[in-house]
């Protein structure tokens, strides 16, 4: 089969497209944007120190079929004269095969603080040694455009990349096995050649499905195509319905991030999937039209067609609820600079337009436009309701694609650490679990901080549920009339916290306290508003995907001690006696008098998770210890902040001081692991108690004082505790556990290997001598907990609390814990 009459032709219409789209994204991008655009490909056409991204050694450079323009030849000449020799600049040979932008750039979608995600194309071929050099050359080119508040995503693609079985893993704004072909169909659609090679794909015949690779190498034997001027990734008949499962997962995590684009693709694959086995895909749509078109128009703008594409399959459906909110999603995204637009209409009056059309044909009013311009100026009720919107359509198309994925009898392409990796960031980030302080502001709006914050309680035995309610008015008269809480609590220090971490409460805001029932006031709030937020940044740096392939560790801790029950305001008009022996504040005085009341406790964990929690009774200090140990493992590292506050009338030093003497003291005992077991003993009020320090946990246990006698403290000791017998767990097991999790540890034994479990409560399974396919129990296991079938109760999130999967390794000697890879 030949390549078509009027390939020469196409030859010019793709140069002529690819220049159109050139100036397309060229004008939406800022000052400093245009500079990164424009000098990329000399960057990495040479290596010399005084460019950015020099490395030193045989780094590959040289763009194949790259001809400066006339600004890149300026800078050229200036490195030349700089340099003062023009020999040491130029590449002996071109070994980058092409430069090739992705995803928004120059379409519709493309805004002025739109990332540029950049594919740079080489050889399989090349030594492993120096793609490292040519990754770190990329990665200091990405940090020179950092530097001009421009984000710059490279990713090295080799040129049989998706000939061969994706190994990558998830990494930055890299997808890792989560999408494979998917993602070929997304850069087909959507790439702009910045410099490089044609893509021989383009060129290529729809229809010729699993006869691509013969056809095209047809091409290049007879002399139509040549390897200097064209680069050929590959083509495909069809996408697997494997990669369904991962591309959603993937969406969902970048939802977080930017979740109105999220949407459109989530529901995007969502239609892909509906046609399955007989997808169309949007690529395939885009070259057809390439291929007979005589000009560029937004029937060639992959946004356009993704809308398009996502519009007919919510009709085709009856999905009008979706379809509303998919063209919220869209306007939202494709107006995000409109004031510029209109101010600089001329090479943008096209964007302008198309977005008026859609508009009109929409239906939408002059209000509904209105209220979506306003955007920034939304506060927290739009922005919840948004919140929900956004998260219940994601949700939606993530369980009908697990339906998809069921009634195909599918096993996930995704590896095992890639998909622990995504679920547990999704879930961190969505689940919303008693004590979690939920982030509800995904960029939707960029202030939502308010004048006034009231929290009034409820006590017991009233028309309302006991308790706290949060709201945005004062509490003058009249003022609450006619207004919903914004959110309700059991505890004070939740609500707190929630206005803080989601940027309601400021320095400017004026708190306000209502309460008939427990000992906080309002000066008291006040201090612990301005602690939470000297102890606790609104925003830390997103986890790494290192802790996310471990069990989840306290990272920041706050411990607030009598804020809601104080008994030191008894102590107001009292004798104090007492003496050395009786100045513990957790046994204080002759009445042996527990002096803390309350605990709240606020931490953050390596999953980027805050939870608080709130302990009131006589026994909140040893429930507090027992509960926030239990959120440690053995081994794991200690909180690199930990800070304890107290609010009391009276003591206020002293309790604040012993109490975080004894936890610290308590986290050493519960993290070092140069001891199987230890007992620490504490006085509290009259009752003493042991809390013993276990391998894979922690208890206590408390008998009374006798005749209000004081029993000497017990000196810390050892206990040697033997494993059950015949089932031996090993140490290295042990020190994983956590609570919350179901954890999964392989162990190679000969032809065979051994399996340890720890469920939720660090109970142990041990089985041995298990035969068969880890990647195939691995599957059985991921697909039982992504079930749609939910337990009545259950969190609609549950179902991205993922078992996490180890293997144990031993050397000389030692045995430590990696996560498991895929054997595939």
């Amino acid at each position: 089969m030949p390549l078509y009459a009027n390939f020469h032709q196409l030859i010019k219409q793709c140069d002529r497209f690819n220049q159109q789209k050139h100036a397309h994204a060229l004008a939406v991008m800022s000052r400093y944007g245009q500079q990164v655009f424009q000098l990329l490909p000399v960057l990495l056409h040479y290596n010399h120190p005084l460019l950015p991204g020099y490395v030193p050694g045989n780094v590959p450079v040289g763009v194949c079929y790259f001809f400066p323009n006339e600004r890149q030849q300026e800078f050229i000449n200036e490195l030349c004269q700089a340099a003062d020799n023009h020999q040491d600049l130029a590449p002996s040979h071109n070994e980058i095969f092409g430069l090739y932008s992705m995803g928004s750039t120059s379409s519709i979608g493309q805004s002025r603080e739109s990332d540029l995600d950049v594919w740079v194309c080489y050889s399989h071929t090349m030594d492993a040694e120096r793609v490292a050099g040519l990754q770190q050359k990329c990665l200091l080119i990405s940090q020179w455009a950092e530097q001009r508040q421009v984000e710059l995503n490279l990713f090295l693609i080799p040129d049989n990349k998706f000939r061969t079985h994706n190994q990558q893993s998830v990494q930055g704004e890299s997808c890792g096995s989560a999408q494979h072909l998917l993602l070929l169909d997304e850069f087909y659609r959507s790439h702009l050649c910045i410099a490089g090679k044609r893509l021989a794909w383009m060129f290529a015949p729809g229809k010729l499905g699993p006869d691509y690779d013969d056809f095209i190498a047809e091409q290049f034997a007879n002399g139509t195509l040549n390897h200097d001027e064209w680069l050929d990734l590959g083509g495909f008949d069809r996408i697997p319905a494997e990669e369904y499962f991962g591309s959603a997962l993937w969406q969902l995590y970048k939802s977080i991030d930017s979740p109105y684009k999220a949407v459109l693709k989530t529901i995007l694959m969502e239609a892909y999937s509906h046609e399955y086995p007989n997808t169309q895909l949007l690529c395939r749509h885009l070259k057809a039209h390439f291929q007979t078109a005589d000009r560029l128009d937004e029937r060639q703008d992959h946004y356009m067609l993704m809308l398009e594409k996502v519009t007919l399959y919510l009709k085709s459906i009856g999905d009008e609820k979706r379809l509303q909110l998919v063209r919220r999603c869209f306007y939202v995204k494709v107006s995000e600079d409109l004031d510029f637009f209109k101010v600089h209409n001329g090479p943008n009056t096209w964007r302008v337009e198309q977005i008026n059309q859609l508009v009109a044909a929409w239906g939408w009013t002059e209000a509904d436009v209105a209220l979506l311009n306003n955007r920034a100026n939304w506060k927290v009720e739009q922005v919840k309701q948004v919140y929900a919107e956004l998260l219940e359509a994601l949700m939606h198309s993530y369980r009908n694609l697990i339906q998809f994925a069921r009634r195909n009898n599918i096993s996930e392409s995704i590896n095992p650490e890639d998909i622990g990796i995504l679920s547990r960031k999704l879930y961190a980030a969505f689940e919303n679990l008693p004590g979690k302080v939920q982030l509800i502001n995904l960029r939707i709006a960029p202030d939502l901080a308010e004048k006034n914050i009231s929290l009034v309680q409820v006590p017991k035995g009233r028309l309302h549920k006991a308790g706290w309610y949060l709201y945005k008015q004062s509490l003058a008269p009249k003022a609450l009339i006619g207004h919903r809480p914004l959110e309700y609590s059991g505890y004070v220090s939740k609500l707190v916290a929630w206005v803080h971490f989601n940027g309601l409460l400021t320095q400017d805001t004026q708190l306000q306290l209502f309460n008939q029932d427990t000992d906080v006031n309002l000066q008291h709030l006040q201090e612990f508003g301005r602690d939470l937020a000297q102890s606790f940044p609104v925003r830390a740096p997103s986890p790494s995907n290192i802790a996310l392939s471990r069990p989840c560790e306290v990272r920041q801790l706050g411990i607030f001690l009598n804020l809601e029950q104080d008994p030191t305001t008894e102590w107001r008009r009292r004798f104090i006696e007492f003496n050395a022996k009786t100045s513990d504040p957790f046994s204080f005085g002759k009445q042996l008098e527990n002096l803390v009341g309350s605990v709240d406790v606020l931490y953050r964990n390596s999953w980027d998770e805050i939870r608080s929690l709130h302990f009131s009774s006589p026994m909140a200090v040893i429930d507090a210890l027992i509960t926030i140990l239990g959120k440690m493992h053995q081994g794991a590292t200690p909180p690199e902040s930990l800070q304890v506050f107290c609010y009391s009338l009276n003591f206020r030093s002293l309790i604040r001081t012993r109490f975080e003497q004894l936890l610290k003291e308590c986290i050493s005992l519960r993290l070092t692991r140069e001891q199987n077991s230890s007992v620490k003993t504490l006085l509290l009020g009259s009752e003493e108690h042991s809390i013993f320090f276990e391998r894979r946990g922690v208890s206590v246990q408390k008998r009374a004082v006798s005749g209000q006698a004081i029993i000497p403290p017990l000196a810390d000791k050892v206990l040697r505790l033997d494993q059950q017998a015949g089932k031996p767990v090993p140490e290295v097991v042990d020190v994983y556990a956590s609570e919350g999790l179901m954890q999964f540890f392989f162990e190679d034994s000969g032809c065979d290997y051994n399996l340890y479990i720890l469920d939720e409560a660090n109970r142990a399974e041990v089985y041995r001598q298990v035969s068969g396919s880890k990647d195939e129990l691995v599957q059985s296991i991921n697909r039982f907990y992504t079930s749609n079938q939910q337990a009545e109760g259950q969190s609609r999130f549950a179902h991205f609390n993922l078992p996490q999967y180890y293997e144990i390794v031993t050397k000389q000697g030692q045995q430590s814990v990696l996560p498991y890879k895929s054997c595939k």
